[in-house]
């Protein structure tokens, strides 16, 4: 099942964090929901959008 696209990610340590409108969201508090996906410092997480 896909994520919706309003949901954010406060990961912080996955390597993709600065590109992705999911961190970008739960930053600025528009985000519905905010969750921790499975990023690492040398992989993103498949849940995943560019900003």
């Amino acid at each position: 099942m896909a994520v919706a696209e309003n949901i954010g990610c406060a990961n912080e340590v996955c390597i993709k964090r600065d590109i992705c409108k999911r961190n970008e969201i739960a930053k600025n508090g528009t985000a519905v929901e905010v969750k921790t996906f499975g990023g690492t410092k040398e992989k993103g997480c498949g849940k995943f959008i560019q900003k």
